[in-house]
């Protein structure tokens, strides 16, 4: 069973139907016997990294996210979901994130022609080609939405790249631990497939 955490952010629900459409068991939760049992856990969120913090604290989940990313199995982060891993963010200063890697989530530049957020496709440079990633093509597209972005991950844990005026460090892995600053639900065909690289994962 996957366990999908809620912590009270956006985007549950398509992830689920991701899953459904993969034929994997899946639950939206927030308990924390059921993450921590759970065979996979996914990690999703859309909104502000202060709130997503102040909303896992809140429901006790802090401790739980933690548990469930080093206890050895498969574990996936979406979007706020991969930036919440990290230690802090210019979005919150002041915030602390979950800190399970090394990182700064920082902003966007405002300072050239693309439109912040940025939103849509986007074609990605892989540095790992295995575990979610294997069977993926290097150029391939995924669906973004965001205004911050992760800079400075250390080397040996950094997936992927993209450019949107700036270089984004757009997914990284790390043993079972792996996170995407897209979206894979709503990736078209390549995101399905990371979706079922990371079910496969055990």
């Amino acid at each position: 069973m996957v366990a999908i955490i809620d912590y009270g952010a956006g985007n549950l629900s398509s992830v689920k139907k991701a899953l459904d459409y993969l034929g994997a068991e899946s639950e939206i939760t927030q308990d924390r016997d059921k993450i921590l049992s759970a065979s996979h856990v996914i990690l999703p969120g859309v909104g502000s990294f202060g709130d997503a913090m102040h909303s896992m604290e809140e429901r006790g989940l802090v401790d739980t996210v933690k548990e469930a990313t080093t206890c050895g199995k498969p574990f996936l982060g979406i979007c706020l979901g991969l930036q919440l891993l990290f230690e802090s963010s210019e979005e919150s200063e002041g915030v602390k994130g979950l800190g399970l890697l090394k990182g700064r989530i920082v902003e966007i530049p405002k300072n050239n022609d693309l439109k912040v957020p940025h939103m849509g496709w986007n074609s990605i440079k892989l540095r790992q080609k295995d575990g979610i990633f294997d069977g993926i093509d290097d150029d391939s597209y995924f669906y973004f939405v965001h205004s911050f972005y992760l800079k400075g991950a250390d080397e040996d844990v950094v997936a992927a790249t993209t450019e949107y005026g700036v270089s984004i460090e757009c997914a990284v892995q790390k043993g079972k631990l792996c996170a995407t600053q897209f979206h894979p639900e709503k990736s078209s065909k390549a995101g399905l497939k990371i979706l079922e690289n990371f079910l496969r994962e055990g």
